[in-house]
């Protein structure tokens, strides 16, 4: 084995980046077994047995779970044991996810946001998107993508609260977003919301709430609850897969929260489609790699 490198972390970057959108994880295909299995409507049913056997034909045959490949978002969590620049894992990325475009290849959706002039490599000013975190026990590269698609970005929501709107307006807000979204996101899928910090930081931890696992809970007693009631409350609305009703309009929702300020409380909503693309690589010091979700 020939030892951590650079070059490693951008063929890492580019394989995941393509196995995200091949191979969806299987909390999620379980997720979405449950929902048919249990699915009283039956043109929800038909639906969520075609997204079954589309998973299915992807990864028989090796084919993309969608044609939106989406833009690249990497959750990089470096080890406090793992000795590595952060200037050169960004440009790796970025590297990676090029070529994951061009050599695979699939549709680069990346444009520039005034002349929508397409580089049709999924890159650019700005992207990847790279979210940093740091862990003082781990002696690993932990490199988690989620390539995200238009029709569920789209519905992303904020709004600045005080804490005079009290919890049943932050659930509010979220269920007004689920219901305005309708069928768009192509329920069901994950819908992750951020409460707290700062304008900026609530739509990450939003985003950061989608790579979870389908059926995990926050530890946070009063958060775990809040995810359970909102579910059971999104589930209520009867918009159902694709939004032509039914049982099943979010498979998960998953909450992430950081302290904010005394005078107010920031929400965001980032939804996710049923295919809750994700893939995962840990990079070791000796070069081994491990890959998963």
């Amino acid at each position: 084995m020939g030892g951590f490198s650079y070059q490693l972390v951008e063929e890492v970057a580019k394989e995941i980046y393509i196995r995200a959108l091949k191979q969806l994880p299987p909390d999620v295909v379980t997720a979405l077994q449950h929902a048919h299995n249990s699915e009283s409507d039956e043109t929800a049913r038909g639906i969520l047995q075609t997204i079954l056997q589309n998973i299915d034909i992807a990864r028989d045959r090796n084919l993309l779970l969608c044609q939106d490949t989406g833009l690249p978002v990497y959750l990089v969590k470096i080890g406090s044991g793992f000795a590595a620049d952060g200037a050169r894992i960004a440009a790796a990325l970025h590297s990676g996810a090029k070529r994951a475009t061009l050599e695979h290849p699939f549709r680069g959706s990346s444009t520039h946001p005034l002349t929508r002039v397409n580089p049709q490599n999924s890159v650019g000013r700005g992207l990847p998107v790279i979210h940093w975190e740091f862990d003082q026990d781990a002696d690993t590269l932990d490199i988690l993508i989620i390539p995200k698609g238009s029709g569920s970005e789209n519905m992303s929501a904020m709004k600045m609260f005080i804490p005079a709107d009290g919890v049943k307006a932050l659930k509010k807000f979220v269920l007004d977003t689920v219901v305005d979204s309708g069928g768009n996101p192509c329920p069901p899928g994950i819908i992750g919301v951020g409460i707290g910090g700062t304008a900026d930081l609530v739509g990450v931890l939003a985003k950061k709430a989608l790579a979870r696992a389908v059926g995990s809970t926050n530890p946070d007693p009063q958060l775990a609850q809040m995810e359970n009631d909102l579910l059971l409350a999104i589930n209520g609305t009867g918009i159902g897969p694709m939004g032509l009703g039914g049982d099943t309009t979010a498979l998960a929702v998953h909450i992430e929260s950081a302290y904010t300020h005394m005078t107010l409380n920031p929400v965001a909503v980032n939804t996710q489609c049923w295919a809750a693309r994700r893939s995962r690589a840990v990079i070791h010091r000796n070069g081994q790699v491990d890959y998963g979700y």
